[in-house]
């Protein structure tokens, strides 16, 4: 069984597409579901970010498996599979791992470096792991992305160009509007994102705050972050948005919601109640799909900064060393990875084929006891010792030196050789495996080397 990726980034399509495809958590037990109703897929995981959808399932057929997501989320996003298939990138097996590794690490994000994405590499584990969708290999591999990605961003300094897309957002706000410093906000949504905008603001010295949510008892806890830090904040409905808006310099939106939730007749409003006409409004629009109807960007005084705009930051970029000391480290935890996982797979081979022997030697003795039914104890017993050592000598050389090879690329060869040479049925070496708990590797000696990747996904040009 190998991991199969089929994804979608802001590096392969427009943000258009990115809509289209979102998974919103709503969407997500349902798609999870009908992925698992593959023949082909064992266990799945779907990482859905505001600029990223990516499904990584375990299969037993890549062709197969392939075909089943491909058609599941052209159906999910109403994207003929053409056009789908135009914008997608697919990484399989130990390029699959690689691409995890290097997302965890903030190398692939929109602003390189973003620390949200391992929370959101976290939840989406959860969430497969809720609904029993998420097994050994999928534990193990996003455990170890996870480990990667906290090791990337204490051992570099990749993550000092930016936080996230939040923050390089804000700071195009300030831009336009000379500073935060006592200005007035809206911040829609009190989700992650929301929290994260909210605490970028206190820090940028917002005046006030208003959060404004569907529930306002989650609204008036972010509210209370805020007031906590010294800041005017205070939580409203949905209802109070256009007068709340009528007030604020800046809107940031981060609802997930499918389809817009700030319509031009909601900015008409506000800015017909506001008591200077010539002052300006940024909208950071951080949804995706966006939250905020295309044509508001036309309003005057009105400057939108949404994932389309942001995407082209210079601020998203990372200095180059940090980047390559970065690549280095998921290098080196990727071989480390792929070296684990080979001598785990060779592990229970090893096993089948002691526990045969050890059969085998118990065979004999017996025979040995109705040949020679009057042998000694004592006797008896000196030879059942030497037997064994007998057979555990001559098991010792190819069985230390299988694990050694099966840490190198093409190691299962070897095990499947030593299958066939002592007639191991695949159902016995599956008995004697059992699931562990991840384990650090030991990137001392990684025994392993970089997969090249078959696929070279398509990107969106600079």
């Amino acid at each position: 069984m190998s991991v199969l990726l089929l994804g979608i980034s802001h590096r392969s399509a427009p943000v258009s597409v990115l809509e289209r495809v979102a998974v919103g958590d709503t969407d997500r037990p349902k798609l999870t579901d009908r992925i698992m109703a593959s023949s082909h897929v064992s266990e799945v995981m779907i990482v859905s970010t505001c600029n990223r959808v990516e499904v990584y399932a375990v299969v037993d057929a890549f062709h197969g498996a392939l075909t089943d997501l491909g058609a599941l989320l052209s159906e999910h996003s109403g994207l003929d599979l053409a056009e789908l298939t135009k914008h997608a990138y697919v990484r399989y097996s130990e390029a699959a791992a690689e691409h995890l590794f290097a997302v965890a690490g903030g190398l692939d994000s929109m602003v390189v470096g973003e620390q949200q994405i391992l929370g959101q590499i976290r939840a989406a584990y959860a969430a497969s792991d809720a609904q029993q969708a998420s097994g050994r290999t999928l534990h193990e591999l996003a455990q170890q992305a996870l480990r990667v990605g906290k090791k990337v961003h204490s051992e570099t300094g990749i993550d000092k160009a930016g936080a996230s897309v939040v923050s390089v957002a804000l700071d195009r706000a300030a831009d336009v509007l000379g500073s935060l410093a006592g200005r007035r906000a809206v911040v829609l949504g009190a989700g992650a994102m929301g929290g994260l905008s909210v605490a970028h603001l206190v820090r940028g010295g917002i005046g006030a705050v208003t959060v404004a949510n569907r529930t306002v008892s989650r609204g008036a806890r972010l509210a209370e972050t805020a007031a906590e830090a010294g800041v005017e904040a205070v939580a409203v409905t949905l209802d109070d948005l256009a007068d709340a808006v009528a007030d604020a310099d800046v809107l940031v939106t981060c609802t997930g919601a499918v389809g817009a939730v700030v319509t031009i007749a909601d900015v008409h409003r506000a800015l017909a109640r506001r008591n200077t006409a010539a002052r300006p409004l940024v909208i950071c629009d951080l949804g995706l799909p966006r939250d905020v109807e295309p044509a508001v960007a036309g309003l005057p005084g009105v400057t939108v900064l949404d994932m389309a705009t942001l995407q082209h930051d210079p601020a998203a970029g990372a200095a180059a060393s940090d980047e390559r000391a970065a690549r280095d480290i998921v290098a080196r935890e990727l071989a480390a990875y792929l070296s684990g996982q080979r001598l785990a797979e060779v592990t229970p081979t090893v096993t089948a084929l002691r526990q045969r022997a050890a059969e085998v030697v118990e065979a004999e003795l017996m025979r040995l006891d109705s040949r020679l039914p009057g042998l000694a104890d004592p006797q008896r017993d000196e030879v059942a010792r030497t037997v064994r050592r007998v057979v555990d000598k001559l098991l010792h050389a190819p069985t230390v030196r299988v694990k050694q090879l099966a840490t190198t690329p093409g190691g299962d060869s070897y095990a499947e050789a030593l299958r066939e040479l002592f007639e191991l049925s695949p159902s016995t070496v599956q008995a004697v495996a059992s699931p562990t708990e991840v384990a650090a590797v030991d990137t001392d000696n990684p025994g392993a080397a970089l997969a090249d990747d078959f696929t070279v996904s398509r990107e969106v040009t600079e």
